[in-house]
């Protein structure tokens, strides 16, 4: 798998850090944000050069870091086919990929820490959709992904 990373000023100290962690547990990246602060790319142009290569699968899975999360995700979900979740701890990593079948995992560089954060990295990233659900909501999660279509079908740009 290939990963695609990016932040914005505020979350490039955490996003150097996943970096050091991917580089060490040999997982193949790009980083397509802010990538030194001289040259601070803004939350919205990061995440608009991200989420469609997410949608086109140039990449399975991206990370994406700001101040808070909330405006990588809020304009990565814009795109079609991608699911971002702004996440602020380890389970909510989990659960963003387990139940919402999540593509990108948003987070903010103003609250989580590097160290928490490559724990949600690895999280995020070795969680798969439905897993340790029990079987009754694996059976909903994959009615409601249909519905969740529909609605996409009706609003997202593609």
């Amino acid at each position: 798998m290939k990963l695609a990373i990016g932040s914005d000023k505020s979350g490039f100290t955490v996003k150097e850090a996943l970096k050091a962690y991917l580089l060490s547990a040999g997982i193949e990246f790009d980083d397509l944000g802010t990538t030194d602060l001289e040259h601070v790319v803004p939350y919205y142009a990061v995440a608009s050069k991200v989420a469609p290569l997410v949608q086109d699968g140039t990449y399975e899975k991206a990370v994406l870091i700001c101040g808070t999360g909330a405006g990588m995700s809020v304009v990565s979900n814009k795109f079609k086919g991608v699911y971002a979740v702004a996440c602020e701890g380890i389970y909510s990593a989990k659960m963003a990929r387990a139940i919402n079948n999540a593509n990108i995992l948003c987070m903010g560089g103003w609250i989580v820490g590097p160290e928490i954060a490559v724990e949600m990295v690895k999280t995020f990233l070795n969680t798969e959709w439905c897993q340790d659900l029990e079987d009754w909501r694996k059976e909903n999660m994959k009615k409601f992904a249909v519905q969740v279509k529909a609605i996409e079908e009706k609003t997202c740009k593609d």
